[in-house]
């Protein structure tokens, strides 16, 4: 194998340990996971120890953050009904690169506060040569994952994959079950790649368009519908090809820890159902995945069960996990090919009989282009946010006048803004003038049968959220009693990221009361795709209409969106509420839930 395959003897015996724990667990009963590039541990209790570790993902050696000496952590597989005890002990060195303090993040689990791993906020973190006890029981199954939530960890390797075992038989069945672990690596000092983006946040975008495009564009559209459009992105000092923050230009993408050199390779038997647990834990990547020869059938999502629907291809943002089954035949191999939102890059696997196999790798697809309807514009204008400056709040290019569209304040650090007549959107008085907006979106909708920009119109049967079903009907039944409505606000060129214009460290948490159905409305004024994650609590995303559709943990949230779903708050205490894209969340794209009697 080329040195690119597995990052030295560290991973060979990882590689190999994979292998064996796929073989213990077939031993209890489960379906065979094969090879797993982390090991697998299982039962209710467990010892973690986080340190640094050697990894080789590109030719050169970098230090990474390991779980057991592992990179990806160990995959864990415990069982609804269950108490899971885990030791967490932080032996990084003094001089770690990676900070001194840890945690871990239990992702999507229903737990007490103080067991949910967010320094700061839920507990005070794992000091040096510290071990935490972590301790709850397990209320519900599914596939989901955990990492660090200190620093920048959770991009230097610390993430794994979660697994709880159904206490009662499954509504689908399948003989082979494979973890699918998507992430992002860089040989950058994570926090070297932050400084970077504060100063740069353009460096990865290396797709602005050209004069080439611009005569394309005008034999297409006409001269003057071109010069408008370049006009209005002008003004905005943004570029429609700036899909992501960080793309292949700095990122190795991997499987399971494992390089598309690497091939990392699922084993079937023909005529087997394939059960793949995808789980997106990169930092930044939303990747847009499929198996070319196969249909998926997505059985879950976040860990929780929905009619099942067959498709050919899926988007899945950071932080979220879909459950497909496949039924391969015909063939001895099939492409697991994962490509970027941005389509700089991808990263692909195997599903074959036996191992060395490999099916052809489909070229990447032409990058997208966002155009002003994407950015929820409507051929209105982009609302006069345009660079510092500029006058913020007094007019968009079509002559509207903004300083009348300002929302209400609502109480606790949220607003409770609606929309204005004739289809406008209201915005937060905390985002008028302020010089950390760059962007308000004027005409934001659903968009829950858009499966998203890249992947309309391409051929392939492609999954939206309108088509997510959960199995059960609203867990709570009550109506909510107030909405609340958020705007995910930014500012590109000084890489600035927010909720209603105020970042983390100067916003009020919002305080919900216990017990109590109430519905957060998302609008999003910024031209990038944000994941939303609200910790110890489920988020029941509405369709169009306001009805229960699907049981989530994450949300994501395109360019020129408005989505809304229901929460019970039926969990005391503080709780973090941010985008799951690493370096927004650090740059203050997050807030503090309370949860009050």
């Amino acid at each position: 194998m080329s040195s690119s395959s597995f990052p030295g003897d560290v991973s060979r015996r990882r590689f190999v340990q994979g292998l064996a724990a796929g073989g213990a667990l077939a031993a209890f009963g489960w379906p065979r996971l094969g090879n797993a590039a982390a090991p697998v541990l299982t039962g209710t209790d467990f010892d973690l120890t986080i340190g640094e570790l050697p990894v080789n993902f590109t030719g050169r050696t970098r230090i990474g953050v390991a779980v057991n000496g592992s990179v990806p952590a160990p995959t864990l597989r415990w069982r609804e009904g269950t108490t899971v005890e885990l030791r967490v002990r932080n032996a990084l060195p003094p001089n770690s690169i990676h900070g001194r303090q840890t945690s871990i993040h239990w992702h999507g689990i229903l737990l007490p506060a103080n067991m949910d791993g967010v320094p700061g906020m839920s507990f005070d973190g794992i000091g040096p040569n510290e071990t935490y006890r972590y301790r709850f029981d397990l209320r519900q199954s599914g596939t989901y994952w955990y990492h660090s939530h200190s620093g920048f960890q959770e991009q230097a390797g610390l993430y794994g994959a979660l697994i709880v075992d159904a206490a009662e038989p499954e509504p689908f069945d399948y003989q082979r079950d494979h973890v699918v672990l998507l992430s992002d690596w860089t040989d950058l000092a994570p926090a070297d790649l932050y400084a970077r983006l504060k100063k740069m946040p353009g460096h990865d975008n290396y797709s602005k368009r050209t004069v080439g495009d611009f005569l394309r564009d005008a034999r297409r559209d006409g001269l003057g519908a071109t010069l408008q459009d370049r006009k209005l992105w002008g003004e905005m000092r943004m570029t429609p090809t700036d899909l992501s923050d960080v793309n292949a230009h700095t990122y190795t993408y991997l499987i399971n820890g494992t390089t598309s050199l690497g091939n990392w390779t699922g084993l079937f038997a023909h005529g087997d159902k394939v059960r793949l647990r995808v789980v997106n834990g990169s930092a930044m990547t939303h990747f847009d995945m499929r198996i070319p020869g196969l249909t998926m059938t997505v059985v879950a999502v976040d860990g929780q069960n929905v009619h099942p629907i067959s498709i050919e291809e899926f988007r899945i943002a950071p932080a979220e996990t879909f459950d497909v089954i496949v039924t391969p035949g015909g063939q001895d191999a099939f492409t697991i090919f994962a490509q970027d939102i941005g389509r700089t890059g991808y990263v692909s696997g195997t599903l074959a009989v036996r191992e060395g196999l490999r099916a052809p790798v489909p070229p990447v697809d032409p990058r997208p282009i966002l155009s002003m309807a994407d950015m929820g514009h409507g051929g209105m204008g982009h609302g006069g946010m345009g660079h510092a400056g500029m006058n913020h709040g007094s007019m968009d290019h079509s002559g509207h006048d903004m300083s009348s569209m300002k929302g209400m304040e609502g109480g606790c650090g949220a607003n409770m803004s609606g929309s204005m007549s004739g289809g406008m959107q209201s915005h937060p008085v905390s985002e008028a003038g302020n010089p950390l907006v760059d962007m308000q979106t004027m005409t934001p909708t659903p968009k829950l049968d858009d499966p998203g920009i890249g992947l309309r119109g391409n051929g392939r049967k492609t999954l939206s959220y309108s088509m997510l079903r959960s199995l059960f009907d609203d867990p709570d039944g009550r109506d909510p009693g107030r909405d609340v409505e958020l705007h995910l606000t930014g500012h590109m060129e000084r890489f600035a990221w927010s909720f209603d214009g105020e970042p983390f460290a100067s916003a009020e948490p919002l305080r919900l009361n216990y017990g109590e159905r109430m519905r957060i409305v998302l609008v999003n004024d910024t031209m990038m795709t944000h994941p939303i994650h609200l910790h110890g609590l489920w988020s029941d995303l509405e369709d169009a209409n306001g009805a229960f559709m699907v049981r989530k943990h994450t949300v994501d949230m395109p360019p020129g969106t408005k989505r809304s779903y229901r929460v019970r708050a039926d969990a005391l205490g503080r709780w973090a509420y941010h985008c799951h894209l690493l370096y927004h969340m650090e740059a203050g794209m997050m807030r503090e839930v309370r949860v009050e009697a």
